[in-house]
C-alpha cells in the first residue's frame, strides 16, 4: 500500500474547493452562526497535546456554549470520570475544535481556535443549576467559525433511522473484559446509572 507523502499528491485527488466552502468561514460569530449554536445542546471537543489527541462529548439541557462576546464562547465543564484528558491538553497546549449538533439538522457548525481553562467564580455561577457549579470553565477564543457539509450525516441517517443501540456491550460488560473481570459488570452498570441521576451537574 502507498501512502501520500504530501499535499501536492493531496490535492490532485481532490480538486479546487467550491466557492461557497471557503466564503462560508468568519473569524467571528454572525447573527446567523449565533443563532444555530446557541440551538446547539451537544458538541464535541477535540483537543491535542503531547500524548496525541482527544475528542470529548460535551452536553447540556440548554445551550452547550454561553457566548462571551462574538469572538469567544465559554464551555463548563460538568462533571465527569476526572481523566481531564481534554482539560490537561488545554493546559498545555490550547489548540481546540468544536462541533455543534442539532438533532434533527444534518448540518454541523465548527469553531476552531485555542483555549484556556479558569475557575473563575463569577464566570462558574453563570452556569449554576440546581445548586452545582462547573469546576472549571474552557473559555475559547475563535479563530474561524463555518458549517461542514451535510452529506456525512445524510449517509449515516443518523437522525432517521431510530435507536440502533439495543444490541451493544455495556460500559461494564466491556470494562469486565478488559480488567478480565476484576471491574465492571452488571453491578457497574446498574450503580453508574444510579450516581449519574444524582451528579448530573
Amino acid at each position: 500500500m502507498e501512502f501520500i507523502e504530501n499535499i501536492t499528491q493531496l490535492e490532485a485527488l481532490y480538486g479546487e474547493p467550491g466557492s461557497a466552502s471557503l466564503r462560508k468561514v468568519t473569524r467571528r460569530l454572525t447573527p446567523l452562526y449565533r443563532d444555530w449554536i446557541s440551538a446547539s445542546r451537544l458538541c464535541v471537543l477535540s483537543t491535542v497535546g503531547p500524548e496525541g489527541v482527544d475528542g470529548s462529548p460535551r452536553g447540556d439541557d440548554g445551550p452547550v456554549v454561553l457566548e462571551l462576546d462574538p469572538g469567544t464562547l465559554a464551555l463548563p465543564d460538568w462533571r465527569g470520570n476526572n481523566r481531564l484528558d481534554s482539560l490537561r491538553n488545554i493546559v498545555r497546549e490550547g489548540r481546540v475544535s468544536l462541533m455543534f449538533f442539532v438533532p434533527g439538522s444534518n448540518n454541523v457548525v465548527r469553531v476552531n481556535g485555542t483555549a484556556q481553562l479558569t475557575a473563575d467564580e463569577i464566570l462558574r455561577e453563570r452556569f449554576e443549576k440546581r445548586g452545582r457549579r462547573p469546576s472549571t470553565v474552557i473559555v475559547v477564543k475563535i479563530a474561524e467559525v463555518y458549517s461542514q457539509c451535510a452529506r456525512a450525516l445524510i449517509r449515516a441517517g443518523i437522525w432517521t433511522r431510530g435507536d440502533e443501540s439495543s444490541s451493544l456491550p455495556t460500559v461494564g460488560e466491556i470494562l469486565a473484559e478488559i480488567t478480565e473481570g476484576e471491574e465492571g459488570g452488571a453491578q457497574y452498570d446498574q450503580e453508574w446509572g444510579e450516581r449519574a441521576a444524582k451528579t448530573m451537574w
